[in-house]
């Protein structure tokens, strides 16, 4: 094995570790040689400390596996792990069991973010590596001068072979890999057809948002297996489609669209991050009006990238590190606000917005533009005008929007009719290029393709779309069992939890601490979950849950465990407007009065003063039904569902308020913690 690595097999020319052997040929490796390999495969200089740890680790290793020197196994040095940006130290597969080693060399104690970090590791492999599905995945964490601690072997809540992690000095370790090897069945792993096993992982926006900024392409951070669809082919046709508009001299719309959590976002950072350079005649910008998702991933990228400097012994300020993101992810309202300060066309050609359907319509747009800028008269809706933005180009110009179904949940947001109606009669010279699944009900925009579809200017394209949700890898049914709950279409809604279940957990309860403590259960390593509720949720304050309050977006999301403002800590809640396009891995969605279960449809209402009123526009309920949506569909692994039981004493809160969407919930299947 190690002469295959070494000789570059084509497993090796995919660099995800930095040196691998058999045990038998690492126990006779010369340990300078294998620094040597770690040190040309490392993309930056390694100082000193880092070549002394891994001499030690070389040596208590060689030491410790001398006994299995005719085991079946092998060693992997610096395993690259793309969604979380980071590297094993080693993965050791041994006989039937493999371990997952975090050293920390000269540590005296086992502190919380290693143990976290450890068990992040495992379960990265568990989930996406297709070698690892089957098998146990033991992580230990190695604090090579720390006490000694009681090594067992305990599953917790979970029975997928991932064990809570074990804590071992340079002493115990052996003792820890024997403990591991005798709880586990005999069944042997073929390292070699391990380490041949796809990887193909699920990251949340902002992981895959720091892995795109840190180098990695689409391919090294998406699944591509038969279940999914493939997110490199929707970003492939896409730039292909640029490209070929830009040899042209042609200017063109896109409509990308997909299901909820289907990676529409990482198809539009995917091409923005291919041309960061301002002399790239490609040159391309992210854009969205969720001020939310812009403010994270941000700070998420600035703050990734100050330490991946730090790593390679550099210095970067995190305001230099913020400035640089900016530029390729901006808020689409400065970018509006840029075009209208200067009639010079923008120095991007390309711009590509996210969320497209919650552009400004007419109305909203004239009346803001009015109090906010000044701007008296103003007759265009936001697409119009951002449209004219990029039209100022004299050669060649794009526009992507990428399109969620069912997500429209604010005053005032035109959904993609806008952008068609905009495009059909002011920009004649616009080429578009339609996902077939515009046609359907969620995105309201019949009326509009009727108008233009014997146009000559229209093309359709079956690879603008992603019709697989990425958001829950557990199970890809989840927005359609969210779908049919909303639309009462119960019968297949009962039908979709059923297959729903069995991976991705759902549970309902009317006390919010029972809740509170399953998500705490759940969540293994640094597994992020929280609280999320509706914008318009006002009578949940008995429960300690106060939407007035704003919460931070980017504490609430990237803080740690340790911070009372991270969602961690389970007391700040998030609304709709807060985790639209983000997501946790758990979550625990509370249900208030505001959609209410009368006869067999929902009611809308709005908390106002005293008491609730009846919410009677159209639009607005629709707002409110994709208020729940987002809600709804957050989680990665499983949520818990809290409807109160009300309160007699209290009219606000009155029991037959919450009671019928509690026993429909119920009805349709879902467990009661």
């Amino acid at each position: 094995m190690g002469e295959q690595v070494e000789h570059g097999s084509e497993w090796a020319s995919r660099k995800r570790w930095g040196y691998a052997a058999s045990i038998s040929r690492f126990l006779d490796e010369d340990p300078e040689r294998i620094v040597g390999a770690l040190t040309t495969w490392y993309s930056f200089a390694i100082d000193p400390s880092q070549k002394n740890a891994w001499l030690e680790q070389i040596s208590l290793l060689k030491r410790l596996l001398e006994p299995y020197a005719t085991a079946y196994g092998a060693l992997f040095f610096e395993y690259d792990i793309p969604r979380l940006g980071s590297r094993i130290d080693t993965v050791l597969v041994l006989e039937h069991v493999v371990f997952i080693l975090e050293f920390k060399v000269g540590a005296c104690g086992y502190s919380r973010d290693a143990v976290d970090q450890v068990w992040d590791y495992a379960l990265d492999l568990k989930n996406f590596h297709e070698g690892s599905h089957e098998v146990p995945v033991v992580p230990i964490l190695v604090a090579t001068k720390a006490g000694s601690t009681v090594l067992q072997i305990e599953a917790g809540r979970h029975r997928d072979g991932v064990p809570l992690p074990l804590r071992c000095n340079a002493e115990s370790l052996s003792d820890a890999l024997r403990r591991g090897l005798q709880h586990f069945p005999p069944r042997r792993i073929d390292p070699e057809a391990w380490q041949r096993g796809r990887y193909h992982p699920t990251p949340t926006i902002v992981e895959a948002a720091r892995a795109l900024y840190a180098g990695h392409s689409v391919m090294d951070i998406s699944r591509s297996d038969a279940g999914a669809e493939n997110l490199t082919v929707t970003a492939n046709r896409l730039a292909d489609l640029i490209a070929a508009t830009r040899d042209r001299r042609e200017k063109a719309i896109f409509f990308v669209t997909g299901v909820p959590g289907a990676g529409k976002t990482l198809v539009g950072l995917d091409i923005a991050n291919r041309h960061t350079e301002k002399a790239d005649n490609l040159y391309s910008v992210y854009l969205s009006g969720n001020g939310p998702l812009v403010s994270v991933l941000h700070e998420a990228l600035a703050r990734d990238q100050v330490a991946r400097v730090e790593q390679a012994g550099g210095q970067l300020r995190i305001g230099q590190a913020r400035g640089a993101v900016k530029q390729f992810i901006q808020n689409v309202h400065h970018f509006r606000d840029d075009c209208l300060a200067s009639p010079d066309p923008p120095i991007e050609h390309i711009a590509l917005f996210d969320e497209a359907q919650r552009a400004w319509n007419l109305d909203q747009t004239s009346s803001f533009m009015s109090r906010k800028k000044g701007v008296e008269g103003f007759n265009q809706s936001e697409p119009e005008f951002l449209i004219s933005c990029v039209d100022r180009h004299e050669d060649w110009g794009v526009i992507v929007c990428l399109v969620g179904s069912g997500q429209e949940i604010n005053t005032g947001e035109a959904g993609i009719s806008e952008w068609l109606a905009a495009i059909r009669t002011r920009f004649p010279r616009w080429k578009l290029y339609l996902s077939p699944r515009l046609r359907e009900i969620e995105y309201h925009a019949d009326a509009e393709l009727d108008a233009i579809r014997s146009s000559p200017r229209v093309h359709w394209d079956d690879a603008l779309h992603l019709a697989t949700s990425m958001r829950s890898f557990r199970s890809e049914r989840v927005s359609e069992f969210v779908n049919l709950l909303l639309a009462l279409e119960l019968e297949s809604a009962r039908t979709a939890l059923a297959t729903v279940l069995p991976n991705f957990p759902i549970r309902l309860t009317r006390h919010l601490d029972h809740a509170k403590q399953w998500l705490r259960q759940q969540a293994r390593g640094n597994e992020r979950y929280g609280i999320v509720v509706s914008s318009q949720a006002q009578r949940l304050k008995p429960h300690a849950i106060d939407v007035r309050v704003k919460v931070d977006p980017v504490q609430w999301f990237l803080e740690s465990k340790e911070d009372v403002r991270s969602s961690y800590y389970l007391e700040d809640v998030a609304t709709e407007f807060q985790v639209q396009g983000l997501e946790l891995d758990w979550t625990c969605v509370v249900w208030d009065g505001d959609l209410r279960l009368n006869g067999g449809q929902w009611d809308h209402f709005s908390f106002k003063g005293k008491r609730w009123e009846r919410v009677r526009k159209d639009v607005r309920q629709r707002y409110l039904l994709n208020a729940y949506r987002v809600l709804l569909t957050r989680a990665r692994q499983g949520m818990v569902i809290v409807v109160p039981e009300g309160s007699a004493d209290d009219p606000s809160r009155a029991p037959a308020y919450y009671d019928p969407a509690f026993g429909l919930l119920a009805s349709l299947g879902i467990p009661p913690l």
